[in-house]
């Protein structure tokens, strides 16, 4: 194995991990494609901006309404062959779209209604996906791994795949869209080459005879540190969306920096994201889990201040760069403290009850960012989000040793690793 290859897939986590590495970026480079693609296709086919919205909106909704359930599944399934048919799925959805395109019979309808099946075959895929990791690699790891596929999220999806699927659309509506087919096909391929994965034991997670929903949020009430963690990320998403959702007028009027500065601006933390990457096996190494928590969490309320405070554009992106920094390290280790904590046979529930609480935090932050940008002013939303977010953090600050301390879930995780084929 080549440097490289060692630094970007270590040797001890073994072959199955790095085809779930392969797997993982090569469908989120697909992804990143269709984030710039959508948005131009319905566009053009329609100036209301109650049906554009629309279009974001399909990105969440099958999440509040399939997301639990889509945990339930990927706990009572193979979960590596759950993904490959969610992906295949995915690829099928986009295929029916580039016909639509192809013969000239597409309309704003018709890309809604395939945002929606994209949006819920995603959730299945993204769920079961979510559970491999902990599979496939030792509960030591998982920080280091959920870094790496972390860093196909911002590569893929955030820098590369948008610009590449803006450039396609100019060269022809469909391009874009038959390149993400190839690339969630490629996917399903790639994940396919992972050593069959195991349906999870269910008696160590609860009661058989139990509804499996149920029983997920059984387990996650009367486990304090999970618990109070999916919490914690629940109310900082609600904060965080306030602001978030009117970034491109804050943006614009506010700091009047133009269109094209406020693509900068989410450029500015994607990169800061990738700095995150690169620092992250370091920061693991020498700084208790909980630090960092309190770290990443202190550096939100301050970012939110700084923000309504600011009036300088090269302030706001020293702001984002930070933001793109501190974020990836927190969902990073956010995640590997879950799974950690989780046992096997329940991840996919308790990953799908954090992801709905992710939804309906940034519903319900969306809404109020709105409604107080629209009585106070651009800067109010920022103000709401610092004096939320540092109440929050004062509440929690104990708590998050706690979190950080709780004894690990996944014992046998550690066996299972050293099983598999490396």
């Amino acid at each position: 194995m080549t440097p490289v290859a060692e630094l970007i897939a270590p040797r001890r986590l073994g072959r199955d991990f790095r085809w779930l590495l392969s797997s993982s970026w090569t469908s989120n480079l697909g992804d990143g494609i269709a984030l710039a693609a959508s948005p131009l296709l319905i566009a053009s086919l329609t100036s209301s901006p109650l049906l554009v919205a629309a279009g974001a909106m399909m990105q969440f909704l099958p999440w509040l309404l399939f997301g639990l359930f889509a945990g339930s599944l990927a706990d009572r399934v193979d979960r590596r062959r759950l993904v490959m048919i969610a992906n295949a799925s995915r690829a099928v959805v986009v295929s029916v779209l580039v016909v639509f395109l192809a013969t000239g019979h597409i309309t704003v309808w018709v890309v809604l209604a395939t945002a929606f099946l994209y949006g819920t075959a995603e959730v299945f895929a993204d769920t079961a996906g979510s559970t491999l990791l902990p599979m496939l690699v030792a509960p030591r790891d998982l920080g280091i791994g959920n870094a790496r596929l972390q860093a196909g999220f911002l590569v893929g999806n955030q820098l590369a795949g948008p610009p590449v699927g803006a450039f396609l659309f100019a060269l022809g509506s469909f391009w874009p869209f038959l390149v993400q087919i190839l690339a969630v096909g490629l996917a399903v391929v790639l994940v396919s080459r992972i050593a069959r994965t195991s349906i999870p034991e269910q008696d160590a997670a609860g009661d058989r005879d139990a509804h499996p929903i149920r029983e997920g949020l059984r387990w996650l009430r009367t486990n304090a540190p999970v618990r109070s963690l999916v919490l914690i990320i629940l109310v900082f998403n609600v904060t965080w969306a306030a602001p978030w959702s009117i970034l491109v007028l804050y943006a614009t009027e506010h700091l009047q920096m133009g269109a094209v500065g406020f693509g900068a601006l989410t450029t500015a933390s994607a990169l800061g994201g990738l700095v995150g990457t690169t620092i992250f096996g370091r920061l693991e190494r020498r700084l208790r889990f909980s630090t960092l928590m309190r770290i990443c969490l202190t550096l939100e309320v301050l970012m939110h201040l700084g923000f309504a405070l600011t009036t300088s554009p090269l302030v706001a992106f020293a702001i984002m760069f930070g933001f793109g920094l501190y974020a990836f390290v927190w969902g990073t280790i956010s995640t590997t403290v879950r799974q950690r904590l989780v046992p096997l046979g329940l991840q996919g529930r308790i990953a799908s009850v954090n992801m709905v609480g992710i939804f309906a935090g940034l519903v319900v932050g969306q809404l109020l960012g709105g409604t107080i940008a629209q009585i106070w002013g651009l800067t109010a939303p920022w103000w709401f989000a610092f004096a939320g977010s540092a109440v929050t953090l004062a509440l929690v600050w104990r708590t998050i040793s706690h979190i950080a301390a709780a004894p690990v879930a996944l014992g046998d995780a550690d066996q299972a690793a050293e099983r598999r084929e490396r």
